[in-house]
Protein backbone atom coordinates (compact mmCIF):
# COMPACT_ATOMS: atom_id res chain seq x y z
CA UNK A 1 0.00 0.00 0.00
CA UNK A 2 2.43 2.78 1.20
CA UNK A 3 5.79 2.95 1.36
CA UNK A 4 6.05 1.58 4.66
CA UNK A 5 8.78 2.07 6.85
CA UNK A 6 11.32 -1.37 8.15
CA UNK A 7 9.44 -1.22 11.64
CA UNK A 8 6.09 -1.88 9.74
CA UNK A 9 6.71 -5.14 8.80
CA UNK A 10 8.02 -6.17 11.81
CA UNK A 11 4.70 -4.96 13.42
CA UNK A 12 2.03 -6.37 14.69
CA UNK A 13 -1.15 -5.96 12.46
CA UNK A 14 -5.43 -5.22 13.29
CA UNK A 15 -8.70 -5.41 11.11
CA UNK A 16 -10.09 -2.59 9.72
CA UNK A 17 -14.11 -3.81 9.22
CA UNK A 18 -17.27 -2.32 7.82
CA UNK A 19 -19.09 -0.87 9.98
CA UNK A 20 -22.55 -1.80 8.09
CA UNK A 21 -21.63 -5.53 7.74
CA UNK A 22 -18.56 -6.34 10.03
CA UNK A 23 -16.59 -7.58 7.49
CA UNK A 24 -12.95 -7.50 7.64
CA UNK A 25 -11.63 -5.04 4.81
CA UNK A 26 -7.82 -5.28 5.70
CA UNK A 27 -5.30 -5.53 7.72
CA UNK A 28 -2.53 -2.93 9.04
CA UNK A 29 0.34 -2.90 10.54
CA UNK A 30 -0.26 -1.64 14.39
CA UNK A 31 2.89 0.72 14.89
CA UNK A 32 3.68 0.88 18.67
CA UNK A 33 6.09 3.61 20.44
CA UNK A 34 9.25 2.50 18.92
CA UNK A 35 7.98 2.73 15.39
CA UNK A 36 5.84 6.13 15.67
CA UNK A 37 9.56 7.32 17.59
CA UNK A 38 11.39 6.01 14.18
CA UNK A 39 8.81 7.91 12.20
CA UNK A 40 9.70 11.47 14.26
CA UNK A 41 13.22 10.58 13.40
CA UNK A 42 12.64 9.97 9.65
CA UNK A 43 10.83 13.10 9.07
CA UNK A 44 13.58 14.95 11.20
CA UNK A 45 16.27 13.49 8.98
CA UNK A 46 13.87 14.69 5.57
CA UNK A 47 13.44 18.00 6.95
CA UNK A 48 16.11 20.06 5.75
CA UNK A 49 16.01 19.12 2.32
CA UNK A 50 12.69 19.41 1.94
CA UNK A 51 12.41 22.81 3.46
CA UNK A 52 15.22 23.74 0.58
CA UNK A 53 13.63 22.82 -2.23
CA UNK A 54 11.66 25.49 -3.99
CA UNK A 55 8.31 25.87 -3.49
CA UNK A 56 7.64 25.18 -6.96
CA UNK A 57 9.07 21.81 -6.96
CA UNK A 58 7.37 20.94 -4.13
CA UNK A 59 4.13 22.08 -5.69
CA UNK A 60 4.71 20.02 -8.42
CA UNK A 61 4.26 17.12 -6.36
CA UNK A 62 1.12 18.12 -4.53
CA UNK A 63 -0.02 19.20 -8.40
CA UNK A 64 0.39 15.49 -9.49
CA UNK A 65 -1.00 13.99 -5.99
CA UNK A 66 -4.01 15.57 -6.90
CA UNK A 67 -3.88 14.48 -10.49
CA UNK A 68 -3.55 11.28 -9.35
CA UNK A 69 -6.23 11.24 -6.56
CA UNK A 70 -8.91 12.32 -9.43
CA UNK A 71 -7.82 9.78 -11.56
CA UNK A 72 -8.18 7.30 -8.19
CA UNK A 73 -11.96 8.62 -6.95
CA UNK A 74 -13.87 5.38 -7.63
CA UNK A 75 -11.01 3.52 -6.14
CA UNK A 76 -10.71 5.90 -3.08
CA UNK A 77 -14.20 6.77 -2.51
CA UNK A 78 -15.20 2.91 -2.12
CA UNK A 79 -12.19 1.95 0.31
CA UNK A 80 -13.42 4.99 2.17
CA UNK A 81 -17.31 3.59 2.37
CA UNK A 82 -16.12 -0.09 3.00
CA UNK A 83 -13.88 1.80 6.41
CA UNK A 84 -16.12 4.50 7.36
CA UNK A 85 -19.62 3.04 6.37
CA UNK A 86 -20.63 6.70 4.81
CA UNK A 87 -22.68 6.90 1.66
CA UNK A 88 -20.69 6.05 -1.49
CA UNK A 89 -21.85 9.58 -3.03
CA UNK A 90 -20.25 11.48 0.01
CA UNK A 91 -17.21 9.34 -0.36
CA UNK A 92 -16.76 10.35 -3.59
CA UNK A 93 -17.50 14.49 -2.84
CA UNK A 94 -14.92 13.81 -0.07
CA UNK A 95 -11.89 12.22 -2.01
CA UNK A 96 -12.58 14.93 -4.60
CA UNK A 97 -12.21 17.24 -2.05
CA UNK A 98 -9.15 16.29 -0.99
CA UNK A 99 -7.92 16.40 -4.25
CA UNK A 100 -8.77 19.76 -4.25
CA UNK A 101 -7.11 20.28 -0.60
CA UNK A 102 -3.50 19.37 -2.40
CA UNK A 103 -4.13 21.83 -5.47
CA UNK A 104 -4.74 24.95 -3.37
CA UNK A 105 -2.08 24.05 -0.95
CA UNK A 106 0.31 23.97 -3.75
CA UNK A 107 -0.74 27.11 -5.12
CA UNK A 108 -0.54 28.50 -1.78
CA UNK A 109 2.95 27.19 -1.38
CA UNK A 110 4.63 29.15 -4.02
CA UNK A 111 2.75 32.76 -2.17
CA UNK A 112 4.73 32.76 0.65
CA UNK A 113 6.35 36.21 0.67
CA UNK A 114 7.90 37.43 3.14
CA UNK A 115 8.54 41.57 3.34
CA UNK A 116 11.05 44.19 3.68
CA UNK A 117 10.30 47.24 6.80
CA UNK A 118 11.66 50.73 6.92
CA UNK A 119 14.60 50.63 8.76
CA UNK A 120 15.53 52.44 11.85
CA UNK A 121 19.09 53.95 11.04
CA UNK A 122 20.21 54.63 7.84
CA UNK A 123 22.79 51.98 8.16
CA UNK A 124 20.27 49.06 8.63
CA UNK A 125 18.10 46.71 6.61
CA UNK A 126 15.24 45.18 8.03
CA UNK A 127 13.45 41.53 6.27
CA UNK A 128 11.08 39.44 7.32
CA UNK A 129 11.15 35.66 6.03
CA UNK A 130 8.93 32.79 6.67
CA UNK A 131 10.23 29.58 7.18
CA UNK A 132 8.92 25.79 7.96
CA UNK A 133 8.11 25.36 11.21
CA UNK A 134 10.09 21.96 10.99
CA UNK A 135 8.61 18.44 11.83
CA UNK A 136 4.75 18.18 11.78
CA UNK A 137 2.68 15.40 13.80
CA UNK A 138 -0.78 15.42 12.77
CA UNK A 139 -3.87 13.20 14.83
CA UNK A 140 -6.71 12.89 12.46
CA UNK A 141 -10.22 11.64 12.97
CA UNK A 142 -12.20 8.55 11.48
CA UNK A 143 -14.84 10.71 10.56
CA UNK A 144 -13.44 12.36 7.33
CA UNK A 145 -10.63 9.57 6.80
CA UNK A 146 -9.12 11.46 3.69
CA UNK A 147 -10.35 15.07 3.71
CA UNK A 148 -8.86 15.49 7.36
CA UNK A 149 -5.58 13.83 6.21
CA UNK A 150 -5.54 15.67 2.89
CA UNK A 151 -5.83 19.42 5.04
CA UNK A 152 -3.55 18.76 7.49
CA UNK A 153 -0.91 17.42 4.85
CA UNK A 154 -1.52 19.35 2.63
CA UNK A 155 -0.53 22.97 3.75
CA UNK A 156 2.33 21.31 5.85
CA UNK A 157 4.31 19.75 2.77
CA UNK A 158 3.68 23.18 0.42
CA UNK A 159 5.37 24.79 3.43
CA UNK A 160 8.23 22.79 3.46
CA UNK A 161 7.41 20.77 6.77
CA UNK A 162 7.65 17.16 7.07
CA UNK A 163 4.79 15.05 8.32
CA UNK A 164 4.39 12.21 10.86
CA UNK A 165 0.25 11.48 10.68
CA UNK A 166 -1.56 9.42 12.84
CA UNK A 167 -4.53 8.26 11.20
CA UNK A 168 -7.69 6.84 13.48
CA UNK A 169 -7.35 3.12 13.62
CA UNK A 170 -10.89 2.86 12.62
CA UNK A 171 -10.37 4.37 9.44
CA UNK A 172 -6.45 4.19 8.58
CA UNK A 173 -6.85 2.90 4.73
CA UNK A 174 -7.60 5.91 3.48
CA UNK A 175 -4.63 8.03 4.83
CA UNK A 176 -2.41 4.95 3.31
CA UNK A 177 -3.83 5.57 -0.01
CA UNK A 178 -3.12 9.21 0.05
CA UNK A 179 0.40 8.50 0.91
CA UNK A 180 0.28 6.12 -2.03
CA UNK A 181 -0.75 8.82 -4.52
CA UNK A 182 2.06 11.32 -2.85
CA UNK A 183 4.81 9.05 -3.06
CA UNK A 184 3.56 8.03 -6.60
CA UNK A 185 3.66 11.95 -7.35
CA UNK A 186 7.53 11.98 -6.37
CA UNK A 187 7.33 12.41 -2.56
CA UNK A 188 10.62 11.82 -1.20
CA UNK A 189 10.94 8.92 1.81
CA UNK A 190 10.81 10.21 4.92
CA UNK A 191 8.91 13.59 4.38
CA UNK A 192 5.30 11.87 4.88
CA UNK A 193 5.52 9.22 7.62
CA UNK A 194 2.04 7.09 8.41
CA UNK A 195 1.64 6.05 11.81
CA UNK A 196 -1.22 3.14 11.44
CA UNK A 197 -2.05 2.08 15.41
CA UNK A 198 -4.53 0.82 17.81
CA UNK A 199 -2.40 2.70 20.47
CA UNK A 200 -3.88 6.40 19.76
CA UNK A 201 -3.17 7.68 23.38
CA UNK A 202 0.86 6.32 23.68
CA UNK A 203 1.02 7.75 20.35
CA UNK A 204 -0.20 10.87 21.33
CA UNK A 205 1.36 11.93 24.03
CA UNK A 206 4.82 11.16 22.34
CA UNK A 207 3.59 13.48 19.51
CA UNK A 208 3.35 16.21 22.18
CA UNK A 209 6.26 15.85 24.63
CA UNK A 210 8.93 14.68 21.46
CA UNK A 211 11.63 17.19 21.53
CA UNK A 212 11.87 17.11 17.56
CA UNK A 213 8.14 17.51 16.86
CA UNK A 214 7.75 21.27 16.73
CA UNK A 215 3.74 21.34 15.28
CA UNK A 216 1.26 19.27 16.30
CA UNK A 217 -2.12 19.62 14.89
CA UNK A 218 -5.20 17.82 16.26
CA UNK A 219 -8.59 17.04 14.88
CA UNK A 220 -10.62 15.37 17.77
CA UNK A 221 -13.03 15.89 20.75
CA UNK A 222 -11.82 18.97 22.98
CA UNK A 223 -11.74 16.60 26.74
CA UNK A 224 -8.48 15.21 24.04
CA UNK A 225 -7.51 17.97 22.62
CA UNK A 226 -7.29 19.21 26.14
CA UNK A 227 -4.80 16.90 27.31
CA UNK A 228 -2.68 17.28 24.29
CA UNK A 229 -2.61 20.69 25.13
CA UNK A 230 -1.35 20.41 28.61
CA UNK A 231 1.61 17.80 27.20
CA UNK A 232 3.01 20.12 24.32
CA UNK A 233 3.97 23.01 26.99
CA UNK A 234 6.59 20.50 28.05
CA UNK A 235 8.22 21.76 25.28
CA UNK A 236 6.59 25.27 24.00
CA UNK A 237 5.20 23.43 20.65
CA UNK A 238 2.90 25.04 17.99
CA UNK A 239 -0.68 23.93 18.03
CA UNK A 240 -3.53 23.94 15.55
CA UNK A 241 -6.58 22.28 17.39
CA UNK A 242 -10.19 21.71 15.86
CA UNK A 243 -12.22 20.09 18.25
CA UNK A 244 -15.76 19.84 19.23
CA UNK A 245 -18.70 21.56 17.79
CA UNK A 246 -22.52 22.19 18.97
CA UNK A 247 -23.53 23.83 16.75
CA UNK A 248 -26.79 25.70 16.63
CA UNK A 249 -29.24 26.68 13.34
CA UNK A 250 -31.65 30.10 14.21
CA UNK A 251 -34.71 29.58 11.80
CA UNK A 252 -36.49 33.33 11.44
CA UNK A 253 -40.38 33.20 10.55
CA UNK A 254 -39.77 35.13 7.68
CA UNK A 255 -38.55 32.38 5.54
CA UNK A 256 -39.09 30.16 2.69
CA UNK A 257 -40.19 27.26 4.90
CA UNK A 258 -39.50 23.85 2.20
CA UNK A 259 -36.24 25.41 1.24
CA UNK A 260 -34.71 25.89 5.03
CA UNK A 261 -36.46 22.24 5.33
CA UNK A 262 -34.08 21.27 2.64
CA UNK A 263 -31.65 23.52 4.11
CA UNK A 264 -31.77 21.63 7.82
CA UNK A 265 -31.93 18.10 6.43
CA UNK A 266 -28.24 18.69 4.82
CA UNK A 267 -26.87 20.39 7.46
CA UNK A 268 -27.73 18.04 9.72
CA UNK A 269 -27.58 14.27 8.54
CA UNK A 270 -24.29 14.30 6.48
CA UNK A 271 -22.18 11.07 7.10
CA UNK A 272 -25.48 10.31 9.86
CA UNK A 273 -25.06 13.45 11.49
CA UNK A 274 -21.22 12.41 12.45
CA UNK A 275 -19.44 15.51 11.51
CA UNK A 276 -18.12 17.90 13.54
CA UNK A 277 -19.58 21.25 12.17
CA UNK A 278 -23.38 19.23 11.17
CA UNK A 279 -26.17 21.23 13.06
CA UNK A 280 -26.79 19.88 16.87
CA UNK A 281 -29.94 22.16 18.20
CA UNK A 282 -32.84 23.74 16.04
CA UNK A 283 -33.80 26.76 17.57
CA UNK A 284 -36.85 28.05 15.60
CA UNK A 285 -39.22 31.33 16.10
CA UNK A 286 -42.51 29.93 17.40
CA UNK A 287 -45.17 31.06 14.87
CA UNK A 288 -43.43 28.84 12.37
CA UNK A 289 -41.86 26.30 14.68
CA UNK A 290 -44.74 23.50 14.16
CA UNK A 291 -45.03 23.69 10.37
CA UNK A 292 -41.19 23.88 9.82
CA UNK A 293 -40.56 20.95 12.54
CA UNK A 294 -42.97 18.37 10.12
CA UNK A 295 -41.59 19.57 6.60
CA UNK A 296 -38.23 18.45 8.51
CA UNK A 297 -39.51 15.07 10.18
CA UNK A 298 -41.34 14.21 6.76
CA UNK A 299 -37.75 14.63 4.96
CA UNK A 300 -36.09 12.67 7.60
CA UNK A 301 -38.39 10.38 7.87
CA UNK A 302 -38.03 9.70 3.71
CA UNK A 303 -33.69 9.25 4.10
CA UNK A 304 -32.39 5.75 3.29
CA UNK A 305 -30.76 3.71 5.58
CA UNK A 306 -28.73 1.28 4.59
CA UNK A 307 -24.51 0.36 3.34
CA UNK A 308 -22.67 2.61 2.10
CA UNK A 309 -21.61 0.83 -0.93
CA UNK A 310 -25.82 0.67 -2.34
CA UNK A 311 -26.23 3.99 -4.30
CA UNK A 312 -29.62 4.49 -2.94
CA UNK A 313 -28.07 5.02 0.47
CA UNK A 314 -28.53 8.34 2.04
CA UNK A 315 -27.68 7.84 5.52
CA UNK A 316 -25.22 4.76 6.76
CA UNK A 317 -24.20 3.07 10.12
CA UNK A 318 -22.66 4.96 12.99
CA UNK A 319 -19.08 4.42 13.26
CA UNK A 320 -19.89 1.59 16.37
CA UNK A 321 -21.68 0.47 18.96
CA UNK A 322 -20.32 3.19 21.66
CA UNK A 323 -21.34 6.13 18.86
CA UNK A 324 -25.22 4.57 18.73
CA UNK A 325 -25.56 4.08 22.60
CA UNK A 326 -24.53 8.22 22.74
CA UNK A 327 -27.22 8.26 20.55
CA UNK A 328 -30.47 6.49 22.16
CA UNK A 329 -29.10 7.86 25.58
CA UNK A 330 -30.04 11.22 24.34
CA UNK A 331 -33.11 10.10 23.22
CA UNK A 332 -34.10 8.50 25.88
CA UNK A 333 -32.73 11.22 28.29
CA UNK A 334 -34.76 13.75 25.83
CA UNK A 335 -37.99 11.95 25.58
CA UNK A 336 -37.85 11.20 29.63
CA UNK A 337 -37.71 14.75 30.06
CA UNK A 338 -40.64 15.22 28.14
CA UNK A 339 -39.56 15.83 24.47
CA UNK A 340 -41.64 14.09 21.47
CA UNK A 341 -40.46 12.38 18.97
CA UNK A 342 -41.67 13.44 15.61
CA UNK A 343 -39.85 10.90 14.10
CA UNK A 344 -37.28 7.82 14.49
CA UNK A 345 -36.21 7.43 17.54
CA UNK A 346 -34.92 3.73 17.24
CA UNK A 347 -31.90 1.65 16.18
CA UNK A 348 -32.99 -0.13 13.04
CA UNK A 349 -31.34 -3.32 10.85
CA UNK A 350 -31.91 -2.77 7.44
CA UNK A 351 -31.38 -5.28 4.80
CA UNK A 352 -30.48 -7.19 8.42
CA UNK A 353 -27.34 -5.57 8.64
CA UNK A 354 -25.48 -5.85 11.77
CA UNK A 355 -23.59 -2.45 11.78
CA UNK A 356 -25.04 0.75 14.32
CA UNK A 357 -27.73 2.18 12.40
CA UNK A 358 -29.95 4.78 14.14
CA UNK A 359 -33.37 5.88 12.37
CA UNK A 360 -32.74 9.87 11.76
CA UNK A 361 -34.79 11.32 14.51
CA UNK A 362 -36.53 14.86 15.43
CA UNK A 363 -37.70 15.80 18.77
CA UNK A 364 -40.04 18.49 19.74
CA UNK A 365 -40.95 19.86 23.34
CA UNK A 366 -37.40 19.13 24.39
CA UNK A 367 -35.81 20.19 27.73
CA UNK A 368 -33.45 23.27 28.60
CA UNK A 369 -31.81 20.91 30.36
CA UNK A 370 -31.68 17.19 28.47
CA UNK A 371 -28.44 16.23 27.42
CA UNK A 372 -28.59 16.65 23.39
CA UNK A 373 -29.12 20.47 24.05
CA UNK A 374 -25.84 20.57 26.48
CA UNK A 375 -23.51 18.15 24.67
CA UNK A 376 -22.39 17.25 21.51
CA UNK A 377 -24.41 14.31 20.10
CA UNK A 378 -22.24 13.51 16.84
CA UNK A 379 -24.77 11.19 14.93
CA UNK A 380 -28.92 11.42 13.45
CA UNK A 381 -30.58 13.18 15.90
CA UNK A 382 -31.94 16.94 15.93
CA UNK A 383 -33.96 18.74 19.01
CA UNK A 384 -36.69 21.32 18.13
CA UNK A 385 -36.76 24.54 20.16
CA UNK A 386 -38.74 27.71 19.94
CA UNK A 387 -37.71 31.17 20.64
CA UNK A 388 -39.73 34.44 20.70
CA UNK A 389 -37.28 36.92 19.76
CA UNK A 390 -33.56 37.70 18.35
CA UNK A 391 -32.42 38.18 21.49
CA UNK A 392 -33.15 34.68 22.62
CA UNK A 393 -32.08 32.98 19.72
CA UNK A 394 -28.57 34.27 20.05
CA UNK A 395 -28.39 33.67 23.97
CA UNK A 396 -29.60 30.33 23.76
CA UNK A 397 -26.78 29.56 20.66
CA UNK A 398 -24.11 31.22 22.53
CA UNK A 399 -25.15 29.29 25.59
CA UNK A 400 -22.42 26.42 25.24
CA UNK A 401 -18.44 26.31 25.60
CA UNK A 402 -18.21 25.34 21.91
CA UNK A 403 -18.02 27.76 19.02
CA UNK A 404 -17.34 26.09 15.65
CA UNK A 405 -20.06 26.50 13.31
CA UNK A 406 -23.27 27.66 13.31
CA UNK A 407 -25.99 28.68 11.20
CA UNK A 408 -28.78 30.95 10.18
CA UNK A 409 -31.62 31.67 8.14
CA UNK A 410 -33.79 34.82 7.86
CA UNK A 411 -34.17 37.31 4.62
CA UNK A 412 -33.65 40.42 7.16
CA UNK A 413 -30.10 41.96 5.88
CA UNK A 414 -29.77 44.06 8.90
CA UNK A 415 -31.15 41.16 11.02
CA UNK A 416 -28.15 38.72 9.32
CA UNK A 417 -25.23 41.42 10.46
CA UNK A 418 -26.67 41.50 13.90
CA UNK A 419 -26.70 37.96 14.68
CA UNK A 420 -23.24 37.21 12.69
CA UNK A 421 -21.61 39.73 14.70
CA UNK A 422 -23.40 38.57 18.09
CA UNK A 423 -22.94 34.60 17.07
CA UNK A 424 -19.86 33.31 19.16
CA UNK A 425 -18.81 30.96 16.25
CA UNK A 426 -15.44 30.37 13.86
CA UNK A 427 -18.10 29.62 11.13
CA UNK A 428 -21.33 31.27 10.10
CA UNK A 429 -23.67 29.94 7.62
CA UNK A 430 -26.47 32.32 6.22
CA UNK A 431 -28.98 30.44 4.34
CA UNK A 432 -26.08 28.04 3.57
CA UNK A 433 -26.22 24.46 5.15
CA UNK A 434 -22.66 24.15 4.06
CA UNK A 435 -20.73 26.73 4.56
CA UNK A 436 -17.17 25.03 4.15
CA UNK A 437 -14.70 25.71 1.23
CA UNK A 438 -10.88 25.42 0.96
CA UNK A 439 -10.54 29.01 0.43
CA UNK A 440 -12.46 29.76 3.10
CA UNK A 441 -11.06 29.57 7.03
CA UNK A 442 -12.30 26.46 9.23
CA UNK A 443 -11.80 26.73 12.80
CA UNK A 444 -13.33 27.80 16.00
CA UNK A 445 -13.71 30.01 19.21
CA UNK A 446 -14.09 29.04 23.17
CA UNK A 447 -13.85 25.46 23.32
CA UNK A 448 -13.84 24.15 19.68
CA UNK A 449 -10.41 25.12 18.87
CA UNK A 450 -6.99 27.00 18.58
CA UNK A 451 -6.10 28.69 14.89
CA UNK A 452 -7.62 28.00 11.58
CA UNK A 453 -7.20 25.83 8.78
CA UNK A 454 -7.65 25.75 5.14
CA UNK A 455 -7.13 29.41 3.06
CA UNK A 456 -4.24 31.57 3.42
CA UNK A 457 -4.30 30.89 7.57
CA UNK A 458 -3.82 26.89 6.52
CA UNK A 459 -0.38 27.40 5.52
CA UNK A 460 0.42 30.17 7.74
CA UNK A 461 0.08 27.81 10.67
CA UNK A 462 3.07 25.84 9.35
CA UNK A 463 5.35 28.68 9.27
CA UNK A 464 7.62 30.57 11.51
CA UNK A 465 8.28 34.34 11.20
CA UNK A 466 12.13 36.15 11.22
CA UNK A 467 13.24 39.24 11.94
CA UNK A 468 16.26 40.30 10.07
CA UNK A 469 18.46 43.08 10.81
CA UNK A 470 21.24 43.77 8.33
CA UNK A 471 24.21 46.28 8.94
CA UNK A 472 25.20 47.56 5.70
CA UNK A 473 27.89 50.66 7.46
CA UNK A 474 31.24 50.84 5.22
Amino acid sequence: MTRAPVEQALAESFLVRNPATHEEVASVPDIGVEGAQQAIERAHAAFAAWAAAPASSRAEVLQKTARLIRERVEDLARTMTLESGKPLAESRGEVLGSAGFFEWAAEEGKRVYGRTVPPSLPDRRYLVTRHPVGVVAAITPWNFPSAMVARKAAPALAAGCTVVMRPASATPLSAVALADALHAAGLPEGVLNIVTTRQSAPIGELFATHPLVRKLTFTGSTEVGKHLLRLTAGTVKRVSMELGGHAPILVFADVDLDKVADGVIQAKFRNAGQTCACANRLYVERPIAHELARKIADRAAALVLGNGLDEATRIGPLIDERALRRVAGHVEDAVARGARVLTGGRQVHPGDLPGAFFEPTILADVSPNAAVLCEETFGPLLPVVTFDSEAEAVELANATPYGLASYVFTRDVGRVFRVVDALEYGIVGVNDPVPLAIQMPFGGMKESGIGRENASEGIDAFLETKAVSIGIAR
